[in-house]
């Protein structure tokens, strides 16, 4: 009897083969279309040594900082641009800031910048606006606050050290299996057949 072996397109797509941005749908994004040739170009959507680790650290930065979904995925596909990053990780990695984690995030980023600043800014406040829908007026007292300049040096300090570690593990990880790869490669065959 002969075995039947699958072939990689017999095998059904995993979740982040199926979740993956595609260039596609980063066309009908509007106002990409005048970088269009640019976004598109074949070098920044290829899986290689050098562009993932990029996408990563460029994703988590851009994910982390900006914390708006719709502008974190075009934020990461402007920046690659000019420093050559897979944007697809990149886009990939900014679902790292996700609902589920944004508070934890918020609260974190406040925290160090109370740290790294010597401020004594509360994270309530700025959960209570968010949640009564707060106005003009209140959103400009407390951007004069402490919280404001807390918040935005904390989220800028987690999201460059959050770049920094994801690109060291990435790259890490990316050299562990090519190394994996040619340990394979180079065992010797049995012959016993």
């Amino acid at each position: 009897m002969t075995e039947v072996r699958k072939s990689k397109a017999d095998k059904p797509p995993s979740w982040l083969e199926r979740n993956m941005p595609t260039r596609e749908s980063f066309e009908k994004i509007g106002f990409l279309k005048p970088f269009a040739h640019r976004i598109f170009h074949p070098a920044l959507w290829r899986f290689t040594r050098r562009s993932v680790p990029r996408g990563v650290a460029l994703g988590l930065l851009v994910g982390i900082f900006l914390l708006i979904p719709g502008i974190q995925i075009a934020g990461v596909a402007l920046l690659a641009l000019p420093v050559r990053a897979n944007i697809p990780v990149g886009a990939a990695m900014t679902f790292l800031s996700m609902p589920a984690t944004t508070p934890f995030i918020l609260a974190s980023s406040v925290f160090v910048g109370n740290w790294m600043l010597g401020l004594h800014a509360d994270v309530a406040r700025f959960q209570s606006l968010i949640n009564s829908n707060a106005g003009f007026s209140e959103w400009s007292a407390w951007l004069l606050s402490d919280a404001a300049p807390a918040l935005l040096f904390g989220l800028f300090a987690i999201s460059v050290m959050s770049a920094i570690v994801g690109y060291i593990l990435a790259a890490a990880f990316w050299r562990w299996r090519i190394m994996s790869k040619w340990r394979r490669r180079s065992k010797p065959v049995d012959a016993r057949g």
